[in-house]
């Protein structure tokens, strides 16, 4: 199974006078990275809503929001006024510098400013919060699922360029065949060519033959096709396990690049070569999927 690291999960719901709506957004990351928002009498959950992320998400930047819209009557309210003060000092400083005229409704535009209005709501107790902590599991179970939809489209993208990699792999045979022939070919000629001009010897013909058979092993490639085939019959197994694994599949894809390299350099065949860089190709279009990949 593999899951993308990205995804999107949301609930909402009403405790005592207030609807809350819970948002969760994952991106890519290397580690795992948590943005929380939320509103000022949540501090002291802090730590509980990041061990529930945590377990829910292994990588990825996680974004977690919580907003809040008054619903019910309010009991009781205060305004904070050295801040509600600072915020009108604020704004009138601000609109002078602009050379912008001062509204006449700046005062209830500071009232609707973050903790100016206090409520005596604005505490959570036990029966809340445990409705607040399901609404965030809600929202992480979102995500994960909007996670493993994403990643379904990475893993037939992927699994389809390695059927395109074993395709170009099975393509080489005829021209290493053809390679081979030509090679031995063309040393024999230039054997044939130049063992005239040794001056009263003769060369040795059998250490010809344990040279030239030396040679064209060195140009082999026989066993770079055999890792290749095993390295992406390995993605492919490791792409179905139960648990996603992206680092894993990105070491493989290392190895697979290794193999396609090496065949590339010991072929000496434009044809060949042709081949391998399709393969690199699909390789690199792989790698970049992998880097959106839990």
């Amino acid at each position: 199974m593999i899951k993308s690291m990205t995804g999107y999960g949301k609930a909402v719901l009403d405790i005592t006078g207030r609807k809350l709506t819970v948002e969760i957004k994952t991106l890519n990351s290397k580690q795992l990275d948590l943005n929380l928002k939320i509103p000022g009498y949540f501090r002291e959950k802090e730590w509980e809503v990041r061990s529930m992320l945590t377990k829910g998400f292994e990588r990825g930047k996680i974004d977690f929001f919580i907003g809040t819209e008054v619903t019910g009557e309010m009991l009781s309210y205060s305004i904070n006024r050295n801040l509600a003060a600072k915020y009108l000092e604020d704004l009138k400083t601000l609109a002078n510098e602009l050379n912008e005229e001062f509204p006449a409704d700046m005062l209830s535009m500071v009232l609707r400013m973050p903790d100016v209005m206090q409520t005596s709501r604005d505490e959570l107790n036990d029966h809340d919060w445990v409705s607040v902590t399901a609404a965030i599991d809600d929202a992480i179970n979102q995500a994960n699922i909007f996670r493993i939809s994403e990643g379904k489209i990475l893993e037939d993208d992927m699994t389809g360029r390695v059927g395109e990699i074993l395709r170009h792999l099975e393509s080489i045979e005829p021209h290493e065949k053809r390679r081979i022939k030509e090679l031995r070919e063309r040393l024999l000629r230039d054997f044939a060519k130049y063992s005239g001009d040794f001056s009263g010897s003769v060369p040795d013909q059998n250490r010809f033959e344990q040279e030239l058979i030396y040679y064209l092993e060195k140009l082999d490639i026989t066993e770079e096709k055999v890792r290749l085939l095993k390295h992406c019959q390995y993605f492919q197994e490791t792409v179905n396990d139960a648990v996603s694994q992206g680092k894993k599949l990105a070491f493989v894809t290392q190895e697979m690049g290794r193999e396609i390299n090496t065949i590339g350099s010991k072929a000496s065949d434009a044809e060949i070569q042709k081949i391998v860089v399709q393969m690199k190709d699909e390789l690199e279009k792989i790698k970049e999927q992998l880097g959106n990949i839990l």
